[in-house]
């Protein structure tokens, strides 16, 4: 067991060196034969910037912004506080790791939300009304910033590192074994659509309340890593097993939909000094197609 703890202890190490050099790839181009809607004629997308975001649209999700926006959808930055009149004119709203201003530049314990609660009690009546939400919240310390707001919406997050303890940082969900769950989401519209694979890259576990769908679920050999501070590990380091629990899921909530995911690069592309991180990273072939497929969910074209 200490062999194996020391064996991830340095796997996490190199993997924090990648994770802390990641660079937006703005040469990315994607390419999608079949649009969901004409150029600039889809639903309003607004990414959350008003939150200390790891991931804006002109940041680190300029891939996802455009995978969107070659799409059809109409791609927004979304940087104000989160109440009714900043919702009323966007169809769906996307989360992308929060923080609370006090990890900004320190990411240990506590990790304060970083929603208020007016904000939270705002954004659940907007997606009971027909909203939809997006919800990303990678590991330890985006888990503790958003963790408040997907208990209201029935997720329960994780503050820590979900690791394999068999492939260390490198995790493909497949079809074929049932950690990617069927969903019309995995079926996608048709068969050019069909997701069989979809790479994520660390993040955190998550459970969610009865009514909601898997999409993404650990095997047997995956655990939960819980530091003081992120990326420091030691014998001592609190750990569970975190077998069935999830890093996808969706939820219908009222006359609305939730999507909720517990890794943040799978949706994008970025680069750093030892390689790509995204999507086009190997065994991430399928990912833009998961992605958009999340998004017709969200849209109700599935």
């Amino acid at each position: 067991m200490k062999e194996f703890i020391y064996i991830t202890i340095i796997s996490l190490f190199v993997t924090s060196n990648l994770y802390t050099q990641q660079i937006a790839d703005t040469l990315f181009q994607p390419v999608i034969e079949q649009p969901a809607y004409l150029l600039g004629e889809g639903p309003v997308v607004a990414i959350d910037e008003a939150h200390h975001n790891f991931h804006t649209k002109r940041g680190r999700y300029q891939a996802f912004a455009k995978v969107l926006q070659k799409d059809g959808y109409i791609v927004r930055s979304f940087r104000t506080h989160i109440n009714p009149d900043s919702l009323e004119k966007i169809d769906i709203l996307v989360i992308s790791n929060a923080l609370n201003e006090r990890n900004v530049q320190d990411w240990s314990l506590p990790t304060p939300s970083a929603f208020s609660k007016q904000e939270i009690i705002a954004l659940s009546t907007w997606i009971r009304k027909s909203g939809a939400l997006l919800l990303i919240a990678d590991h330890m310390p985006f888990p503790g910033a958003t963790k408040e707001l997907a208990e209201y919406l029935g997720f329960h997050f994780n503050n820590g590192f979900a690791m394999d303890t068999v492939k260390q940082s490198i995790t493909i969900f497949r079809r074929s074994d049932g950690s990617l769950a069927d969903h019309v989401i995995t079926r996608g519209r048709n068969d050019a659509e069909r997701i069989d694979s979809v790479r994520t890259f660390t993040g955190q576990a998550f459970q969610a309340d009865s009514d909601a769908r898997s999409l993404l679920v650990f095997g047997t050999s995956v655990i939960s890593l819980m530091p003081e501070q992120a990326w420091q590990f030691n014998d001592q380091t609190s750990r569970i097993s975190v077998k069935g629990w999830l890093q996808g899921a969706t939820r219908k909530y009222g006359n609305g939909r939730i999507a909720v995911f517990g890794e943040a690069a799978m949706f994008t592309a970025q680069h750093t000094n030892s390689g790509w991180i995204g999507l086009k990273s190997p065994g991430a072939e399928q990912n833009q197609t998961f992605l958009l497929n999340v998004m017709h969910w969200l849209s109700e074209i599935l």
